[in-house]
């Protein structure tokens, strides 16, 4: 039996594919939901001070914040979707050495990003669009969850996908949620006990800071407890991966890191954008783009599920099953994005005014919500071709899908349908953009997929 796989070969191989998604998906989707509650907590609690301008000062960090996340899919999806095809080929050991190396890489990211941050925070908050009365709150907040705070993120980001990658969903489920709701019940204590009156920013982001620390905290031990039973291990003395293992972990992990980077780009270029709208739009779309997580947040945890069981099959040769993953976990996503459709177009009322009471906010902000949710089953394509590719090992695939949709269509969108319809040509870019994507990445994957008529010769 394959080391790394013992207690989940049954997952990987012999479950039906809606239990064994289930299995993978669940726990990840719950972590993500918790994950989206706690990153909208911080809004929610600072709303609660009806103040646009710490709201926009928060919400410009935001896409910075989100860097984390690429720092984290470079070594998380390029090791995580590796050690998956390692093991179905019964590459235990190989897969062993991966993990050690990319957490080792991981924390050696955090540190430089936090570094940088540390000597740059200033020109980087006013290159956002930080205006003189934001850049206060966007200072405090950013010191908390990206100089202090990227290393634990981006720690056990990482370490969620090793996790993941040898069927311990529910460990890296338990351990996100378990941040979460520490995150949840740290802000109000920190924002209104501990810090006085004006310091609400400081205190979301020492609650956040230290939630990751907790995360980062548990992996570690799981995956220490777990080491003589699986693949992973954290061990500098595991040894190196073999040179085709790096380049095959870069040709996935790097594609990956550059899609979401222009992600997040986008963002900032939609914050930059309002900005020249003035502050109460800013908050507004702020709020907006944290709402709308909901959905892609639950589509998120169905491809993170998705990608070992998609990757294992891949490099065992077993293309029917992977091809059922396929089906069935595009078809589950699509239907939570027409449902959230449906919820979004009745309650973008209630829900602004779950942030906050600013009656002039919540009025632009249900309008911005009503017309981004209609992308939302359109981003859940996308997002799900790009894991796809990623879980194959098709890292240039990956690459192409991210760029043409950011670069291509979404990024020059903005600017364009900024300077024709103004701030609600930034609202309607994503359904726009994503529309035309959607139908780019079919026509990729369908000439990819008449390729796969054997067992891949490599991981």
């Amino acid at each position: 039996m394959n080391r790394g796989i013992a207690n989940n070969r049954e997952i990987f191989e012999d479950y039906p594919i809606p239990r064994a998604l289930a299995t993978l998906a669940v726990p990840t989707i719950i972590g993500q939901l918790i994950v989206l509650v706690y990153s909208l907590a911080d809004t929610f609690f600072i709303g609660r001070t009806n103040n646009p301008l710490m709201v926009a000062g928060v919400s410009l960090i935001l896409p910075v914040f989100n860097i984390s996340i690429p720092l984290a899919n470079l070594v998380g999806v390029g090791g995580g979707t590796l050690i998956s095809r390692l093991l179905g080929v019964g590459r235990g050991e190989a897969a062993r050495r991966v993990s050690s190396f990319s957490a080792a890489l991981s924390i050696l990211l955090s540190v430089l990003f936090s570094l940088g941050m540390a000597v740059f925070m200033d020109p980087a908050l006013r290159l956002l669009g930080a205006s003189r009365d934001t850049l206060v709150y966007a200072r405090q907040y950013s010191f908390c969850v990206i100089v202090a705070g990227t290393l634990p993120t981006v720690l056990s980001l990482t370490l969620s996908h090793l996790l993941r990658s040898v069927g311990c969903a529910k460990q890296a489920g338990f351990g996100i949620s378990m941040g979460g709701l520490v995150n949840i019940a740290l802000d109000p204590l920190f924002m209104f006990v501990l810090l006085p009156p004006g310091l609400e920013a400081v205190g979301a982001g020492v609650a956040t800071m230290l939630s990751n620390v907790l995360v980062c905290v548990y992996f570690l031990w799981t995956i220490y407890r777990i080491r003589n039973v699986t693949s992973l291990s954290l061990s500098p003395f595991a040894g190196l991966p073999g040179a085709a293992d790096i380049r095959s972990l870069f040709s996935v992990g790097v594609p990956a890191a550059l899609t979401t980077l222009l992600f997040d780009v986008a963002y900032i270029v939609i914050d930059k954008l309002a900005t020249g709208y003035g502050d109460i739009p800013l908050a507004a779309v702020g709020i907006v783009l944290k709402a709308e997580r909901l959905p892609l947040n639950v589509g998120i945890g169905i491809c993170q599920g998705m990608v070992p069981l998609a990757a294992y099959n891949y490099s065992a040769g077993n293309l029917a099953r992977m091809r059922e993953t396929v089906r069935f976990s595009r078809l589950t996503g699509l239907t939570v994005g027409l449902l959230s459709v449906l919820m979004y177009q009745a309650l973008a009322p209630d829900i602004m005014r779950l942030f906050i009471g600013d009656a002039g906010t919540v009025e632009l902000g249900t309008s911005f919500l009503r017309i981004r949710c209609i992308a939302t089953p359109l981003m859940f394509l996308c997002f799900h071709l790009v894991h796809l590719f990623q879980a194959l090992g098709q890292g240039g695939k990956a690459l192409l899908l991210g760029v043409v949709r950011w670069a291509g269509f979404n990024i020059p969108m903005l600017f364009l349908l900024n300077a024709v319809m103004g701030m609600y040509g930034i609202v309607w870019t994503q359904s726009i953009a994503d529309a035309v994507t959607v139908v780019f990445s079919f026509w990729v994957y369908r000439r990819f997929e008449r390729t796969l008529t054997e067992r891949p010769q490599s991981v």
